[in-house]
């Protein structure tokens, strides 16, 4: 028997859409591309057709339209994995949940969730404003924890062999990892560099800055540039991608996440003027979604 959803569970808007993406059923594309910044909505958006159901509350904005014929929506998540957290279950609610009778749909609705967004690189020859794929998340938030199917999507081998390069401190969260999608990546990214993506908690300490405060593991950035597995290697720090590819994957959709370069974490360099290089990644993505 399906289980009614309350009202404190599956919370709605006044207009009775998912709280905060706001957005209608019948207006979500099976195409989503997913950005960290408001702003970058309306820089892809000018690319495509028929844009409407314009959505606007607090830092997520999204709009549909088409892209040489195909359906797509876009959305901003903001910044962190807890954001990540919201919009893919609100997008999954969409897709898979009566929204009127607050049961869960019979049939499931997979989506494809690509994210396009920026990051710092772990790899000296992985230069700024270079473009990179993650054909793995390794999540150092501990926010997929929170969700009994993770056992089955978690990538065990990897996440042991990560605690044991990097000498992992039991007093952080436990790591989790999680692959992109194969057939997405192939579609959308084959002639990106592909590697392994780091996913932390925050921008500083967690990504091995220090300013004023000093993080708990000096060496942790070589470290990661020094971890391989499989023949990959780290290539580059966000804050979003294994929450993506967790939720995702235990939710039935494809998610692939690709990264344009702005810092280089090993170097010390920062690419204060990276917009050329995000819109040749951004017309990439439409080209090939």
């Amino acid at each position: 028997m399906n289980k009614h959803l309350y009202s404190s569970e599956l919370v709605l808007a006044n207009d009775g859409t998912p709280y905060h993406i706001r957005i209608k059923p019948e207006a979500l594309a099976d195409r989503v591309i997913l950005v960290g910044d408001p702003a970058r909505v309306d820089l892809i958006a000018k690319r495509l057709n028929k844009v409407s159901n314009r959505t606007n509350n607090r830092e997520i904005v999204s709009c549909s339209g088409e892209y040489n014929g195909k359906p797509i929506t876009v959305i901003s998540t903001g910044m962190g994995v807890g954001c990540i957290d919201i919009v893919v279950n609100e997008l999954d609610i969409c897709a898979n949940i009566d929204l009127q009778t607050r049961q869960i749909k019979q049939e499931h609705r997979s989506l494809n969730l690509v994210r396009i967004g920026t990051c710092g690189s772990l790899q000296e020859d992985l230069e700024i404003g270079s473009h990179v794929v993650s054909e793995y998340a390794i999540g150092i938030d501990g926010l997929a924890h929170y969700y009994k199917d993770l056992e089955t999507v978690n990538q065990k081998e990897l996440v042991d062999e990560f605690c044991k390069q990097c000498l992992w401190s039991k007093n952080l969260p436990i790591p989790y990892a999680i692959k992109g999608d194969e057939s997405l990546l192939q579609k959308i990214a084959s002639n990106m560099q592909k590697g392994i993506t780091i996913t932390a908690p925050g921008f500083y300490a967690s990504q091995g800055r220090q300013i004023r405060l000093q993080t708990s593991d000096s060496k942790i950035n070589q470290k990661l540039k020094d971890f391989s597995f499989n023949g990959l290697k780290a290539m580059n720090y966000e804050m979003e991608t294994s929450a993506l590819y967790a939720l995702g994957s235990m939710l039935g959709h494809k998610t692939l996440t690709v990264c344009n370069v702005i810092a280089g974490r090993t170097s010390g360099k920062f690419g204060s003027n990276y917009h050329d290089s995000m819109e040749q990644l951004i017309e990439s993505v439409l080209e090939n979604i």
